[in-house]
């Protein structure tokens, strides 16, 4: 295909994957898609270290960076904040509600399954911070940086045009499309509720002509929130869009980072088995529905805390849960949770990332046809 997205990106099939799994990314991109590392929660370090093995496991194939700056957050921190002084504002309340929990669990809440995060280390969502990740990552050869939740920070926008790459932005809204392009951005990645993570509350097949319409053709846009089939990208796009942006589909393979037992989880689930919860970030984020997003929303709750407290007692706790799972707990398996979208629905098996991405190009191709038949008259 020789679209105006794909020769911004480098690519023949505008298929991305965002991951937070190096080994998808590369994958990806190897196997003709374009892979797009999900860098939220990392160190300028562990980001250079991320980035690095991409480099040398890509094959010169052209990928990207997602970086999670919040333009709004309820929790602001001072220059030079650390784990520690977030830590400090979390209320014996939450952390006594979180240990019953994994104690009834039957998960060790204290010891055993969670090296403890440095206390010096600086707050991730901080600007200070974001400014770091930039400068690792565009000392790298990325073909496309994209920010998440709000418009990038005027300094991103900056350093992507002096450094000839496009910026991306997720929106779940017509308006937040606006925004997005009156700052500046070069792609828009419009994201239904269906999506896993950080979403909204409008369904792709709503949100994505919306803001479409929103933009009126002045920068490409993306489809994104449930889709995992070629069929379902080829839809998206005969709607406008430029391409397709996939998250979950992922999660679900050889490469990716989800333990065995959250595979196995979503190979039973069904697309009615996620749900919006606060519960891991403090933002409403879609996950596969566990005893622990059922335990937040239950009369016991003390209620969520703002992000980025909550990822400060959930992180830790879902570790130790995971590792007692992978260990053969079954009460510790009820637990097991991770952001995924309404499309689980649809995962059937565990393919490697390269059948992944045959299987789109396949059934777009297959759409395509289909379409032209029915064209013809057939």
């Amino acid at each position: 295909m020789d679209t105006k997205l794909c020769r911004m990106l480098g690519i023949d099939f505008p298929l991305l994957a965002f991951s937070h799994c190096r080994d998808v990314v590369a994958a990806v991109s190897k196997s003709g898609g374009f892979g797009v590392f999900g860098a939220a929660g990392c160190t300028p370090e562990q980001l250079e270290t991320e980035l690095a093995w991409i480099d040398a496991h890509v094959d010169g194939k052209p990928y990207g960076v997602d970086l999670l700056i919040p333009e709004n957050l309820t929790i602001r921190t001072a220059a030079g904040a650390t784990q520690a002084d977030l830590a400090a504002q979390i209320s014996p309340t939450h952390r006594g509600f979180v240990q019953d929990l994994l104690r009834r669990h039957d998960v060790d809440p204290v010891s055993g399954y969670y090296q403890r995060e440095d206390p010096a280390r600086p707050v991730s969502y901080q600007s200070e911070t974001g400014e770091h990740l930039m400068d690792v990552a565009f000392r790298h050869p990325i073909r496309l940086i994209a920010n998440a939740l709000g418009v990038p920070p005027a300094s991103m926008l900056e350093r992507a045009r002096r450094h000839g790459i496009p910026c991306a932005a997720l929106v779940g809204a017509r308006e937040h499309a606006m925004r997005q392009v009156a700052a500046g951005v070069d792609i828009i990645v419009a994201q239904g509720t269906e999506a896993g993570g950080h979403c909204g509350e409008v369904s792709t097949m709503v949100v994505v002509p919306e803001v479409l319409r929103a933009v009126q053709g002045k920068v490409p846009v993306l489809a994104a929130g449930g889709i995992m089939t070629g069929r379902q990208m080829a839809a998206c796009m005969a709607m406008g869009a430029a391409g397709a942006w996939t998250g979950s589909v992922w999660l679900a393979t050889t490469e990716a980072e989800t333990s065995p037992v959250f595979r196995e989880k979503m190979v039973a689930a069904r697309s009615r088995d996620t749900v919006r919860s606060r519960g891991r970030t403090g933002k409403p984020a879609r996950q596969l529905r566990s005893a622990w997003t059922d335990a937040w929303e239950g009369p016991d709750s003390p209620g969520t805390l703002p992000m980025p407290l909550q990822g400060l007692i959930s992180e830790p706790a879902m570790a130790r849960v995971n590792k007692a799972a992978e260990g053969g707990n079954a009460k510790a398996r009820e637990l097991v949770s991770y952001f995924v979208g309404q499309g689980v629905g649809l995962v059937e098996d565990i393919p490697s990332c390269r059948q992944v991405v045959a299987g789109f190009m396949t059934e777009f191709a297959e759409a395509l046809d289909d379409m032209a038949s029915l064209a013809e008259g057939g």
